[in-house]
């Protein structure tokens, strides 16, 4: 039995370095100390006869031997880990669905998801919470959490992956900034500005890499809070980013929320699950989405391509 914890706490080290990127931080999360983090990696590479990370100043990143085992090993390790929890969660569990948020894009369908969920079946408990990118999986995996809604989450083993809907995409700008009078902006518009990222929010990097690409703003990730980037657009350092949902509900003094037009101005709203996960009312949940976007949907499906076809498939996006 020893031998057996001592492997499975190996393999929580080894984990949580490759989400954090740093044997630092993987000790910081884990509340050990970063020897002990790097201790037991080096006697699991030993054990396996592997290098499974390259260490620099910068921190350690998988090697590509490590990154093929680790894509072998992680699915049943998070499944021996749920497998061991699942007794105490009890038989309550079957009536709750936890509600994983990965970007502030989309939280109105959300909102109006859960809502609509809670009506039709009062007796199962939504619990919500706040999820990094970077935990997203390890959550699903190990049914921490049910369901993540997120936009930037690529599609992995063992979990189904669905987009429900798009939404327009706002950008919050100083109160006298020259382009505050403008009905909407484009990224072009915008290139000569900073776009600012708050670093402890959940961001779509392909997005920010094509915007900052195609002439588009210079994007700055930010060791602040989004309340902090918001301070930072009311003092004219920047702009912020936000989907249409929460640019039209949350009014911030001294700025003014302008929708993005033309290329990449909408961002998609995707749910990611287990696919093996057995609760009924998940399958509800998500059944209950898919009835919402096919209400919502055109009769006629547009056949050209381009963008004429992206917008017939939007739901969240005001005409």
């Amino acid at each position: 039995m020893r031998q057996v914890d001592n492997t499975l706490r190996r393999l929580d080290h080894v984990f949580a370095a490759v989400d954090h990127g740093s044997l630092r931080q993987a000790a910081r999360v884990l509340r050990v100390r970063e020897s002990c983090v790097s201790r037991n990696i080096v006697a699991l590479e030993q054990l396996l006869d592997m290098q499974l990370f390259d260490r620099d100043v910068h921190g350690v990143r998988l090697t590509e031997a490590g990154r093929a085992w680790v894509d072998l090993v992680r699915a049943h390790y998070e499944g021996l880990q749920d497998a061991l929890a699942a007794g105490s969660r009890g038989h309550q569990d079957a009536k709750t669905i936890r509600i994983g948020l990965c970007a502030q894009m989309g939280r109105t369908f959300v909102a109006r998801l859960i809502d609509r969920f809670g009506h039709l079946h009062p007796d199962v408990c939504v619990v919500i919470e706040d999820v990094p990118l970077e935990q997203c999986l390890a959550a699903i995996r190990r049914r921490r959490l049910d369901i993540v809604f997120t936009h930037g989450l690529e599609n992995a083993a063992l979990c189904r992956s669905e987009i429900f809907a798009y939404e327009r995409l706002f950008v919050l700008l100083p109160c006298y900034h020259p382009l505050a009078e403008r009905a909407a902006v484009t990224w072009a518009d915008l290139a000569d500005t900073c776009l600012l990222v708050s670093g402890e929010s959940s961001r779509d990097l392909r997005l920010l890499e094509h915007i900052a690409a195609n002439g588009g703003p210079t994007v700055q990730i930010c060791r602040a809070s989004e309340a902090t980037v918001i301070l930072k657009v009311q003092l004219g350092q920047g702009v912020a980013l936000a989907g249409e949902g929460f640019a039209r509900t949350v009014a911030i003094d001294a700025t003014v929320w302008k929708p993005i037009s033309g290329q990449s101005s909408v961002s998609s709203i995707k749910a990611v699950w287990l696919e093996s996960n057995p609760k009924r009312a998940l399958l509800r949940l998500v059944g209950t989405a898919r009835n919402m976007v096919a209400a919502t949907r055109p009769r006629t499906t547009p056949v050209d391509t381009g963008r004429s076809e992206r917008r017939g498939a939007i739901s969240e996006v005001t005409p």
